[in-house]
């Protein structure tokens, strides 16, 4: 049996086989295009199929998406940002085929879930903090999707205090607090003259009062609202991962800090927030999971 994962993200996309166990040992990446989007997304499947008949496909988007009708509107996928039948035009490119679709913060969840960080706790939310900030739940072993796929959207919960515009079209959003590029034009707006989430690290570890301060500022949100979250789904497990929140202990220990300061109820106080274990293959893990879910 040939299933297919599928992960496609504002800034690039990629596919593999997924095995028997979901993860998906060999992959193709490539960017994301501003236009012909589809195109690209079409070709990049049919290069990994390699003419082989295709039984399931699974696809972890950016989000917001609609799992019921299978439909995505990527707030950074510009293109499709109005809405784009991602599940028929995955089922078009391999007729017969069984797809499923999930929100990529959901994706990833369910990889750490199965795969990584998660593995033996049925319930735990997971957060991907990069260029952006998603999320994802499980619960009871299972995707939580909510009522149309976009359960976990933490990026999109509001930071007390915050009062920046975010790019969903709400103010104050944790993205606009805690993700790389907020974190980064913060610190800039201070004085500092770096110009990406890794030099705001690297000066941070240096000792440069600023990038502390900025990380500190992202990290203090980051907890905030994963111990709010934890409170409101009753779950005792975070799972942080994406390429910011590699950012070290100027990051980690205020997030650590700040969560252990509100999750004061007893079903959450022994609240854990670790290291997502898959990194990058995290969201394309999930997808080839879902794979084998529409495969049955």
């Amino acid at each position: 049996m040939i299933r297919l994962a599928l992960d496609i993200g504002g800034t690039k996309m990629a596919a593999g086989l997924a095995s028997e166990d979901g993860r998906v040992p060999e992959f193709r990446t490539v960017p994301t295009p501003k236009t012909d989007t589809w195109a690209a997304c079409a070709a990049l499947l049919q290069s990994v199929a390699d003419g082989r008949a295709v039984d399931a496909v699974g696809i972890a988007c950016a989000g917001p998406v609609d799992t019921v009708g299978g439909v995505v509107a990527p707030i950074n996928i510009s293109e499709w940002a109005g809405g784009f039948p991602l599940q028929d035009a995955v089922r078009s490119v391999f007729p017969g085929a069984a797809a499923a679709l999930a929100m990529d913060g959901a994706a990833a969840a369910l990889a750490e879930h199965h795969h990584g960080a998660g593995r033996g706790t049925p319930d735990l939310l997971s957060l991907v903090v990069s260029t952006g900030v998603g999320g994802g739940v499980v619960l009871g072993g299972r995707i939580a999707p909510g009522r149309t796929g976009n359960a976990g959207h933490i990026g999109h919960l509001v930071v007390p205090g915050a009062d920046e515009p975010c790019s969903c079209g709400g103010v104050g959003c944790l993205e606009t607090v805690a993700s790389g590029p907020a974190a980064v034009r913060w610190a800039r707006s201070q004085g500092w003259t770096g110009t990406t989430g890794l030099e705001l690290a690297d000066d941070a570890h240096r000792g440069d009062a600023l990038a502390r301060a900025a990380l500190h500022r992202a990290g203090t949100a980051l907890g905030v609202t994963i111990a709010s979250a934890a409170a409101l789904l009753d779950v005792n497990l975070a799972v942080v991962g994406g390429g910011f929140s590699q950012s070290g202990s100027a990051l980690w220990e205020p997030l650590r800090e700040s969560a252990a300061r509100h999750a004061r109820l007893s079903f959450i106080k022994d609240l854990r927030i670790v290291s997502a274990e898959l990194g990058e293959r995290g969201t394309l893990t999930g997808a080839g999971l879902l794979s084998l879910v529409a495969a049955i």
